[in-house]
């Protein structure tokens, strides 16, 4: 008899359950309701959602619209998306998560108080990303983008630097970039550095190294846009070969299955419970026809 596990930690993180819990109350009483971006990186989750009459829109179809209804995401919004909707007379579902919230208020406290200083402010995240645009929308975008270590070059070390991550960063590249930066800076010139990585999602990745080396065949659940998915799956084949991408119940094969005496089910931040558990359910049918 093969076991499979669904591993417990797996799934949402708080901020997406609820931005998720918001999008489902309001759509409990309305018929229509605006996203703004993918409300998470999860083509199965957002279709279910759009079958309750959430509609996902970018920012051009912002600028065009007015009086209706709009989600903002956890990932947050720079001022000017709020400036557009107010304009709009657009009614806001502010779905930003706390841990996002708090660190825009922190950016933009450290914007105002160097931006006339000569002080570089440095945003360790991936350039284009829905978080980091409302990150550096709070230093009216004048913020250096780093995304990996190798990006470093973009900055001026004969000038002080103050950095902040992303809250989904690598915590191990992130202490990179911050040793890379304290050995190159020429000397005396000040350097503070804050780990905003969100706790939540960084202690994911060692849980998931354990959990994949304790199966026979792993199969990560993820949307294929989730950047959080792509590094928790690279975490997790770099311990267990066997470990198998999957974004929908219908790209599980028998062949990842074969030989296998245990099985387990892990996901991204971005993975709702409910396809871990169609993916469980579509392991277990393959199983019993062979």
């Amino acid at each position: 008899m093969v076991r499979i596990d669904i591993d417990d930690r797996s799934g949402f993180c708080t901020g997406v359950v609820k931005a998720i819990d918001k999008a489902e109350d309001f759509l409990s009483s309305h018929d229509n309701l605006y996203s703004l971006g993918d409300i998470v990186h999860n083509g199965s989750e957002i279709e279910r959602l759009e079958g309750l009459g959430m509609k996902t829109i970018g920012r051009e179809d912002l600028k065009h619209l007015s009086n209706v209804d709009v989600l903002f995401r956890a990932h947050g919004e720079p001022p000017s998306t709020y400036a557009l909707a107010k304009a709009n007379n657009i009614r806001l579902i502010d779905a930003t998560c706390p841990v996002v919230s708090s660190l825009q208020r922190r950016v933009r406290k450290e914007y105002e108080a160097h931006k006339d200083d000569g002080t570089q402010l440095v945003i360790f995240g991936k350039a284009g990303h829905a978080e980091v645009i409302g990150l550096n929308g709070q230093a009216e975008n004048s913020a250096i983008v780093i995304e990996h270590l190798e990006d470093a070059d973009k900055l001026d070390y004969t000038r002080p630097v103050v950095l902040y991550s992303q809250t989904t960063k690598s915590l191990d590249e992130f202490r990179a970039l911050v040793d890379h930066i304290k050995s190159t800076l020429q000397p005396g010139l000040a350097f503070e550095y804050h780990d905003t990585i969100c706790r939540q999602v960084a202690n994911r990745l060692p849980h998931l190294r354990r959990f994949a080396a304790l199966y026979d065949v792993v199969l990560f659940v993820s949307g294929a846009k989730s950047s959080n998915g792509k590094a928790l799956f690279d975490a997790c084949h770099q311990v267990n070969e066997r470990t198998y991408f999957v974004t929908a119940i219908d790209e599980v094969q028998p062949h990842m299955l074969a030989d296998a005496a245990t099985i387990g089910i892990c996901g991204a931040t971005s993975t709702p419970l409910w396809l871990m558990q169609a993916v469980k359910k579509q392991a277990e049918s393959l199983l019993s026809a062979q």
